[in-house]
Parts: C-alpha cells; sequence; structure tokens
C-alpha cells in the first residue's frame, strides 16, 4: 500500500496572499510560493491556482521546478531561478528587465519582512530595516556575491567588540521580485551579518504602507 505524505502547511491564509500579491503591474511576472512538501514533490501556488505538486524537473504554469530539499526548492521561470521556503510570502518571478512597481511583502512570526532578492544579479537573503541608513552586507555575503569593496571608500564602524572597519560602495541593482532600483548605496560590513539589512538607500525609493503583517513598496515614479 502506498504510504500517504500529509503536506506540511504553515500558513493556512497562503492562497489568499497569492491573490493579494497580484498587480496590473506585475502582468508579466507570476506569483509562485511554496504551500508545502509532498513526499519528494513541492506544492507550488502559481498565481492563486490551486496547488500543485511537482517533482525535479518536471514544470507547472510555466514554473520548473530544479531542486528541492526538506524546507525549501529552487524553480525557474524564463531562466530566472529563485529559492522558495516554506512560510515565506510568494515571490514574483519571470519578469524581464525589472519593470514593476509594487512589491507586497508578509511579515514572519518575529513580526520581520524577510525574503530573497537580488543584488548585481546574485540571490540574496534580506531583511527590512527601516532604522538603516543604507543597505548592509556582511563581508562573507559581499564575497560570496562577488562584490568589488576592497578598493573602496573605508568607513569606520562601532561594533560590540569596538570600532572596526566597513567599506562604502554603489550596487548596480538591487531587485526584489519583478522590482529593480539601479545605483544604491550599501555598506560592507566587517562581521558576518544573517541577512543583508535593507536600508533607507534602497526603501526612499518607495511609498511604504503597512496593514497589519504585511508591507506594500510601490515604487516612486
Amino acid at each position: 500500500m502506498k504510504s500517504f505524505h500529509r503536506p506540511r502547511w504553515l500558513n493556512p491564509s497562503l492562497l489568499a496572499l497569492c491573490a493579494l500579491w497580484l498587480a496590473p503591474h506585475a502582468a508579466n511576472a507570476q506569483a509562485v510560493a511554496l504551500a508545502g512538501m509532498l513526499g519528494s514533490k513541492a506544492l507550488l501556488v502559481v498565481d492563486a491556482n490551486p496547488p500543485k505538486a511537482v517533482g525535479a524537473g518536471d514544470e507547472y504554469q510555466g514554473v520548473k521546478v530544479i531542486a528541492l530539499s526538506k524546507e525549501e526548492v529552487t524553480i525557474e521561470v524564463n531562466g530566472a531561478r529563485r529559492t522558495l521556503r516554506l512560510g515565506e510570502a510568494p515571490v514574483s518571478v519571470g519578469a524581464r528587465g525589472g519593470s514593476g512597481k509594487r512589491v507586497i511583502l508578509m511579515a514572519d512570526s518575529r513580526g520581520h519582512f524577510v525574503n530573497s532578492g537580488t543584488i548585481n544579479g546574485r540571490v540574496m537573503q534580506y531583511m527590512v530595516d527601516t532604522g538603516a541608513s543604507t543597505i548592509a552586507i556582511g563581508r562573507a555575503d559581499a564575497d560570496r556575491m562577488g562584490l568589488n569593496y576592497q578598493g573602496a571608500e573605508p568607513v569606520r564602524m562601532n561594533t560590540a567588540n569596538g570600532v572596526a572597519q566597513g567599506w562604502r560602495i554603489k550596487l548596480d541593482s538591487v531587485r526584489l521580485g519583478d522590482v529593480e532600483v539601479l545605483g544604491v548605496e550599501a555598506i560592507i560590513t566587517p562581521q558576518p551579518m544573517p541577512y543583508v539589512l535593507l536600508g533607507t538607500s534602497f526603501l526612499r525609493q518607495f511609498q511604504m504602507t503597512r496593514i497589519n503583517d504585511q508591507m506594500v513598496l510601490e515604487k516612486r515614479n
């Protein structure tokens, strides 16, 4: 007899959230969320359609599953790859050129807005920090993303271990979903960080609206 693996639903409102994610500006993109795992397949919600179990190498609604593990799945849409994690808000994938204007973020269980995006085309995990003046990137993440900061402007930073040297750089591109901002200032910190912090050097490009556990970012003209 076949064993049945019950899906691990972490957020019962996930389907409704997918509908909220869709906006006229994102017509060329798709909203994709990982709703759970069913055995060796990922339960994907694409553009608010019913969840579909998709295995590695298979495709559904133009979304191809590249690889999956216990808590995450790597997908590809129109050549763009993203990593989805259980419990995270839907991500917008597949749009070309970063022409979108609107991003909807969902707070996690701690009230933080954490998700994935790209810096200079390299995937990063970020957390929104309205109290930070710039984007802040740990040195290890900067090295992983191939950022050239060694010859950049040095800055002195106060850390838990005293004063340390960081570097001020200009990022070519910061992208969330299909929304892209060019030429964003950032600081590379000498100490490792669990996330890239999205500070006001990025956020000031948007009109921010907080509605309960949602944050809506509307790009300014």
